[in-house]
């Protein structure tokens, strides 16, 4: 198995931007993780993580070009991965105009909905983890076997978004007894609920 490391430095650099770029799964990892804990926090990572692995795994198995070449597929996911962003910012938007004043208890972690779940659920019916790992992967790909260098640069990108994501869980859990205040955790929710709608309309624009 022969690696051509050559564009490994600039594929760092590009999945440093990625990875930095915040998204749909930073914000419901950080609104978990001060709401739920850190255990809530690891199984929504994980359940993330999860989904991007399969997505990731049929790029380099080859079946992601297939399904990216029938649109229909495509289709019926950015509908799915709609209707699931929208369900999430109308269940946040909800809490908000129910709740309470005072201090916000932190939420069991068997909720309703499971953080591993609601991880697995948010990235495997977002279509664009597809269409950007057929799009991204392949332009660092050398002159090595290709499906070896796939799972390389894979591997490479999902650990560092990883890494990055289990800052933030740690980070938020840490901090989360001092800013579980009605104040900040309004403040919080509201804008989790705002790029959660945004993300839903955008996906279906």
């Amino acid at each position: 198995m022969h690696l051509d490391l050559t564009q490994f430095p600039a594929f760092l650099l590009a999945c440093a931007v990625v990875v930095l770029t915040p998204g749909v799964d930073a914000f419901l990892l950080l609104r978990t993780s001060m709401r739920s804990g850190t255990r809530a926090g690891l199984l929504t990572l994980a359940g993330i993580h999860t989904a991007s692995a399969v997505q990731v795994g049929l790029v380099i198995s080859g079946l992601g070009v297939v399904l990216a070449s029938y649109p229909a597929v495509l289709v019926a996911l950015r509908w799915i991965g709609a209707a699931y962003l929208l369900h999430l910012a109308v269940s946040i938007a909800r809490s908000l105009l129910t709740r309470r004043t005072g201090v916000v208890e932190p939420e069991p972690v068997a909720s309703r909905d499971r953080p591993f779940r609601r991880g697995f659920l948010t990235n495997i019916t977002n279509p664009k983890m597809l269409l950007f790992s057929l799009a991204f992967l392949p332009q660092f790909i050398g002159s090595g076997s290709p499906a070896a260098q796939l799972t390389a640069l894979a591997a490479v990108f999902l650990g560092l978004a990883a890494i990055w994501e289990l800052m933030i869980v740690l980070a938020a859990s840490r901090v989360a007894g001092r800013l579980r205040r009605p104040g900040v955790t309004t403040a919080l929710d509201a804008v989790c609920a705002t790029v959660f709608l945004g993300m839903s309309v955008g996906l279906v624009v």
